[in-house]
């Protein structure tokens, strides 16, 4: 090994333990019915970043609540190796992932690894990934989700980010985004007033949120890239609520320019401003469907707080919820299927899933303080903020309500979650 690849090596080791402090932590309070049984042997390469990479791997898998973590036979185990299938089969493993990861002299690391199907004795994937020495986590991420889809035949979301909003004081307001699991949050804005309504646009490049910096609700879009951000709603009044369209060039809106709170779509610009709901009541919280054809929102037009929808150029309004007095903050599964919202029931507000071909409604939380859903972009999990103890954290629940996960910060209150797209 190179002294430059050692350098690189213990950096990279030293990156990993001090972003532990700052990170989301995550619980796993649940697990799927049938778990996959799968070995994830240590990889082979240099220990301190070979034992990195498999953590990532390892980590993921086991906190998705899909897979049962099997202890391998062989250590280190790589993607050249030969591999004992009766001794794997005898621990009870199903499948069997082994890699390696190597540098080079220009500070880049080459990630590699196989997937076997042990009672076939039948390799089912394999891969490698470059990266820089500060993305080996990503690497880790991307085996993740290849051996999640070639087990579960859906795709991983281990390579996707989060954003929420952290309180970190009485006059700080952090909107963060991170990896999936929490790890590698970086700010990308900090201010003294509150920053609420992250959504990520479909191709996770921008982000659209509501600042309160100039002392009232007012619209951004901000690239990630560059860091640079523009005004597209600045309305008198409140502008609030953005949802991004599917094809990434408008944004449903709420504004209070004509009196009242309204439902408009505007462009990512911030022209063409174009209103599409007209009543006495409040019209808040709108969402796009999938296709891009409806928007779906909150209204207390018949009296208590339902949800509806609308054509996404206006048109007839219809109600979507029936069952019960309370039901807020429409948003859509990515396969359109099924929507996820906040309901009040016995006292608290959880959240349901409502099935939009039959209206089957199934309340998946016995919490109390639940709001802002958003759905990983593979449909499988809800990620919303609730509260503990008096401090706001995050959870993630399957759609089927088995698998639970909590996500908190030492030091904060954390609010405002956004799952965000598939990277393009």
């Amino acid at each position: 090994m190179t002294r430059h690849f050692r350098q690189l090596a213990v950096a990279c080791a030293a990156a990993f333990s001090l972003a532990a402090h700052a990170q989301l932590s995550i619980e796993v309070t649940g697990a799927g019915a049938n778990r996959i049984p799968v070995t994830i042997a240590d990889f082979g390469g240099e220990p301190v970043v070979a034992r990195a990479l498999t953590s990532v791997v390892r980590g993921d898998l086991e906190r998705s609540g899909m897979f049962k973590l099997v202890e391998q036979a062989q250590s280190p185990l790589t993607e050249a190796s030969t591999v004992d299938f009766a001794a794997a089969r005898g621990r009870g493993a199903d499948a069997l992932a082994a890699g390696s990861i190597g540098g080079s002299a220009d500070g880049r690391y080459e990630s590699r690894f196989r997937l076997f199907d042990v009672n076939k004795q039948a390799q089912l994937a394999g891969a490698a990934f470059v990266t820089g020495a500060p993305q080996i986590r990503a690497a880790g991420h991307r085996i993740a989700d290849v051996i999640y889809e070639k087990l579960t035949g859906e795709p991983g979301v281990f390579s996707t980010r989060i954003a929420y909003v952290v309180k970190a004081g009485p006059a700080r307001y952090e909107l963060q985004i991170a990896d999936a699991d929490g790890q590698n949050a970086q700010a990308a804005l900090i201010s003294k007033e509150p920053i609420i309504s992250p959504a990520w646009s479909p191709d996770g490049g921008r982000l659209a949120y509501v600042s309160f910096e100039n002392k009232k609700p007012v619209i951004y879009v901000h690239s990630l890239a560059s860091g640079k951000r523009v005004v597209v709603a600045n309305f008198k009044g409140s502008n609030s609520a953005p949802a991004w369209s599917p094809d990434g060039r408008k944004l449903a809106v709420v504004l209070t320019k004509d009196g009242g709170s309204q439902i408009f779509t505007i462009n990512a610009d911030g022209s063409g401003v174009q209103r599409l709901t007209s009543s006495g009541a409040i019209d808040t919280e709108p969402q796009f469907a999938h296709d891009g054809q409806h928007i779906y929102f909150t209204s207390d037009r018949g009296g208590s707080p339902q949800i509806y929808r609308v054509g996404a150029t206006g048109g007839e309004v219809q109600r979507v919820t029936f069952e019960g007095s309370y039901n807020v903050t429409p948003r859509l599964a990515p396969d359109g299927k099924t929507m996820a919202f906040i309901s009040r029931r016995d006292g608290g507000f959880r959240l349901a899933v409502m099935d939009l071909a039959s209206r089957q409604v199934q309340v998946l939380t016995n919490s109390f303080k639940d709001e802002s859903p958003s759905f990983a972009p593979n449909g499988r999990m809800i990620l919303i903020a609730t509260e503990t103890g008096g401090r706001g954290v995050l959870s993630a629940i399957s759609v089927d309500g088995r698998i639970k996960q909590r996500l908190s910060v030492a030091a904060g209150d954390v609010r405002e979650p956004a799952w965000g797209p598939y990277q393009k």
